[in-house]
């Protein structure tokens, strides 16, 4: 039983870590990119805004759902029965 619920949280670290590792990278990379569009065509600012928050919607979305699936790995754990 503790060696199921310990497995469990080092998978939840691991799933967090790198979560977040390629949500900061993408979002560099995306950040660069929108200066570089912006930089090159200045009037389409407002598209590429709009276009750049449906995306982070989106990815708030995915994040709440990584959230929901590590709520029930810790507190409704499956396995642990």
């Amino acid at each position: 039983m503790e060696s199921v619920l310990s497995a469990t949280m080092v998978a939840v670290g691991i799933i967090l870590g790198l979560t977040f590792l390629g949500l900061s990278i993408g979002l560099g990379v995306l950040g660069g990119k929108i200066a570089e569009s912006i930089g090159r065509n200045p009037e389409t600012k407002n598209d590429v805004i709009h276009s750049i928050m449906t995306i982070l919607v989106v990815l708030a979305i995915f994040l709440l759902f990584l959230f929901t699936f590590i709520y029930i790995l810790l507190y409704l754990n499956p396995f642990a029965s």
